[in-house]
């Protein structure tokens, strides 16, 4: 039976609200295919991030860090003015604009929901320069890119921009580090501004640099590119919120789904048996026109690879700013002790702290 079909008539049999006419779209029914250059332009802040200014960065009083990287930030953008700050790409035949003196890139080391990526997004939208000179994307998107169109290709398509943000930098996997690693430097070579966010552990708070030491390691030779900026504080996501609301019943999930316009349903197990077969570069066309999520059955993911597809998706959502409606366990208990111990551990806390948010953004999605 295809996915959230028994779901669909199974409500069908019980229900004797009004419904809307239309059965909720299906994750599981969808393959969508991403051409390379939407890739490229999808590298935009998303859709979340796009009112965000420096000016709409409220720094919390007890954290002058905080206070501190904003102006740092507002001070690296004005500087990155320059001949191909606007108006046409550079040509190949064109001088490479003077090196600005300092460091070309700024990363940002701190906790989750500290305002990093508000900061990395008003950072992109304050830089003078034509949005196709500016690129955004996380370290996954960006391997992606590199795997759709190859280094040599990803290094020419991104060599004539003023600005390279990157989202969520991961040191958690060495391939891609040192991969991403030699693309920056040579887009480094050709006059790009980077910035980049990652995350400190929860349980690292307390010491110091851990993470931009880190990362100033794993990046190797650009070390002296980059002047890393400490942003501390307690996730704003849940700083003077409530807690998450506690799953629901699969009826409630269901029904919300049926009285929801754009909502897809599914059966959990079934969409992490479907996010297999879909790379994971798709993983945002896959929600493409979705105004809502409702699984049905969540549980604990059974394995690391099933897992890190899951991060991914839950990125995406929020990304979108799509609600997550569930039963089943909370998302809390999603990944084992083992994996939240483990080398990945940054990305399951990022994904548990993303769904919170968006299961509270549901909310509304349940009849009182």
């Amino acid at each position: 039976m295809p996915c959230s079909l028994a779901r669909r008539l199974q409500w069908g049999t019980v229900s004797t609200s009004p419904i809307t006419e239309a059965a909720p779209l299906s994750l599981c029914a969808r393959a969508p295919h991403v051409p390379a250059d939407r890739l490229v332009a999808e590298m935009v802040p998303p859709p979340r991030f796009d009112s965000v200014r420096f000016e709409t960065y409220v720094p919390d009083p007890n954290q002058p860090s905080q206070t501190e990287a904003v102006a740092v930030l507002s001070s690296f953008a004005a500087g990155l003015g320059g001949a191909h700050a606007v108006g046409t790409k550079r040509r190949w035949f064109a001088k490479k604009p003077a090196a600005a003196a300092g460091p070309r890139g700024v990363y940002l080391d701190g906790g989750y929901g500290v305002g990093k990526t508000h900061l990395l997004a008003s950072l992109w939208h304050a830089t003078p320069a034509e949005p196709a000179l500016k690129a955004f994307g996380t370290f996954v998107e960006l391997t992606n890119l590199v795997g759709a169109l190859g280094f040599q290709q990803t290094v020419a398509t991104l060599s004539d921009h003023r600005l390279l943000c990157i989202d969520e930098f991961e040191l958690d996997d060495p391939g891609d580090t040192v991969l991403v690693s030699s693309l920056l430097r040579r887009l480094v070579e050709q006059g790009v501004a980077l910035a980049a966010t990652s995350n400190t552990l929860p349980g690292k708070l307390g010491e110091g640099r851990f993470a931009a030491a880190d990362f100033l390691r794993e990046i190797q030779g650009l070390s002296a590119h980059f002047r890393p900026l400490r942003i501390d504080g307690e996730d704003y996501r849940h700083r003077g919120l409530p807690e998450a609301p506690a799953p629901y019943s699969e009826e409630q999930v269901t029904k919300a789904a049926y009285a929801t316009e754009g909502a897809a349903l599914d059966d959990f197990p079934q969409l992490l048996d479907h996010l297999s077969r879909v790379h994971p570069s798709r993983y945002g066309a896959l929600t493409d026109g979705v105004r809502a999520v409702c699984l049905t059955d969540v549980r604990p993911v059974p394995d690391q690879s099933t897992a890190l597809r899951l991060v991914v998706l839950a990125d995406r959502l929020y990304d979108r700013e799509v609600p997550v409606l569930a039963s089943g366990v909370p998302f809390d208990r999603l990944f084992s002790d083992e994996m939240l111990n483990g080398g990945y551990r940054k990305k399951y806390f990022r994904a548990i702290s993303r769904l919170t948010a968006l299961a509270r953004d549901a909310k509304g999605l349940v009849a009182q």
